[in-house]
């Protein structure tokens, strides 16, 4: 199944739309960067969308390299340098203190995809530095419901339905509502997630030269892994 969305304005490759991004807040990002960087340091931003993370980092006094597929979503972006990729395809000549992979790609792809994805980490992280991971555990699949969201000031996400369509294969779709002005916005956007072990997951980074370091949450959607030599 491939990621799709609907509502007013552009949608990215991946599903997303932009116009909703431009509006959602930041979720402590920008902490879990500073935990592992060196102050003043570089990031790699891969999937950085329209710059929610982006630009507090560079608030922060982190030098950020975007990464994004969609031209509309970089277009948004402001002060950092800006490349239009697949994360997969970038080739990029230098190495970063920190490279960030969020928004549960590694959930969302195939398992060569993924494959791909840690590659991708792993070729532009620097010796002693640190790759980022969010995901999705496998047991945080057994959560999902629908009608479960939250509400953030103007912005609603909801999960409109789920439904596990083969054994470890999620299909959802998030409801997203802005409302300001007296009027909503509404748009909602699908998408598959493949249950992985913790197993799969160390399986999947030590392929691509990574090694799993530590979760770096308490709820373990997000952690550290380092080059493995």
């Amino acid at each position: 199944m491939r990621n799709s969305a609907t509502g007013p304005g552009p949608i990215s490759p991946d599903g997303s739309p932009v116009h909703f991004y431009s509006v959602l807040g930041i979720t402590g990002e920008p902490e879990l960067v500073a935990q592992v960087t060196p102050r003043g340091g570089s990031v790699l931003e891969l999937g950085s969308g329209v710059g929610r993370v982006t630009h507090p980092l560079i608030e922060n006094g982190f030098e950020v390299v975007a990464v994004d597929e969609s031209a509309e979503m970089l277009a948004l972006v402001r002060g950092a340098r800006t490349v239009r990729s697949r994360i997969e395809d970038l080739r990029l000549d230098r190495r970063f203190d920190t490279v960030m992979l969020a928004s549960q790609l590694a959930n969302t792809v195939a398992e060569e995809d993924r494959l791909r994805l840690f590659e991708a980490c792993a070729r532009h992280v620097r010796p002693g530095g640190a790759v980022l991971i969010q995901w999705m555990p496998a047991e945080a699949h057994d959560r999902w419901r629908p009608g479960m969201g939250r509400s953030d000031g103007d912005v609603t996400i909801t999960m409109a339905a789920v439904e596990e369509v083969s054994p470890g294969i999620y299909h959802a779709t998030m409801r997203y509502t802005y409302g300001r002005d007296g009027e909503d916005k509404v748009w909602t956007q699908s998408f598959s997630s493949r249950r992985l072990s913790d197993e799969e997951l160390g399986a999947g980074l030590a392929a691509a030269g990574l090694r799993l370091e530590r979760f770096l949450t308490e709820d373990r959607t997000w952690l550290v892994a380092v080059p493995a030599s």
